[in-house]
């Protein structure tokens, strides 16, 4: 694979072991789920997801979920809606961090899908991007054995390189301040948003989380303020 598409099938992982209930209170599927209010539409969001996307103003809407869905590994496709919700996720999070001003973000939504393989930055930044990600999911000590393997068997077409990192990841205490330090001014807005992707919005121990995050990014309150609002969710109050 590559790690841009390790970036993308962890948020199906993520999809897949918290189940869609608890994901969709995350910020990879809150504001998305928020948007779809009958049970009956909760239960088939996964064929949601592309218009949601087209009304959230995300760079390639349908089509590109349609793409990335297909360019996904078959461990990912097995998942089913849960592949849909967690890609919607993260395009929703790189899409509002490219609203916010992220040209970084934007050239990570568009290498998602692409056949030729990314070049050696594009896989620097899509490996900041997992650890953001992992970082915020472990943030309130929620990641247990079974989800542990339920995101590893997701992540069954990566390479044993990618899978390596990841776990080797999942296994590090966090560490905020090592993250920033490797954060590029470029990439700090997709990396703050990639932490938004799986953290549930309704939790002080995740949201202190993002608070830390952005102080060590130097990320201003406007350029969160537009992520969450491109994402439909709650606004920053720090």
């Amino acid at each position: 694979m590559s790690f841009v598409r390790t970036m993308a099938t962890l948020a199906v992982g993520f999809a897949a072991a918290k189940g869609l209930e608890k994901f969709q209170k995350m910020g990879g599927g809150a504001g998305i789920a928020d948007s779809v209010k009958s049970a009956a539409t909760r239960a088939g969001i996964g064929s949601q997801m592309g218009p949601l996307l087209e009304r959230m103003q995300v760079p390639g809407g349908a089509a590109a979920l349609k793409d990335n869905a297909k360019w996904l590994g078959a461990k990912a496709r097995e998942t089913g809606d849960h592949a849909m919700v967690g890609l919607g996720g993260l395009m929703a999070a790189l899409g509002g961090a490219a609203w916010a001003g992220s040209v970084n973000a934007r050239d990570i939504l568009n290498a998602m899908g692409e056949v030729s393989p990314p070049g050696v930055t594009m896989e620097k930044n899509a490996r900041l991007l997992i650890r953001s990600m992992i970082m915020a999911a472990k943030s309130d000590g929620e990641i247990d054995a079974t989800e542990r393997a339920a995101i590893l068997d997701v992540l069954g077409d990566a390479t044993a390189e990618e899978r390596a990192f990841v776990e080797a990841e999942m296994g590090k205490p966090i560490d905020i301040d090592a993250l920033a330090a490797e954060t590029g001014n470029h990439q700090r807005t997709a990396v703050y948003a990639a932490a938004v992707v799986t953290t549930k919005v309704d939790s002080p121990p995740e949201i202190a989380h993002l608070d830390r995050l952005a102080e060590a990014l130097h990320l201003g309150r406007a350029a969160r303020q537009r992520i969450h609002k491109a994402m439909r969710l709650p606004q920053v109050l720090a």
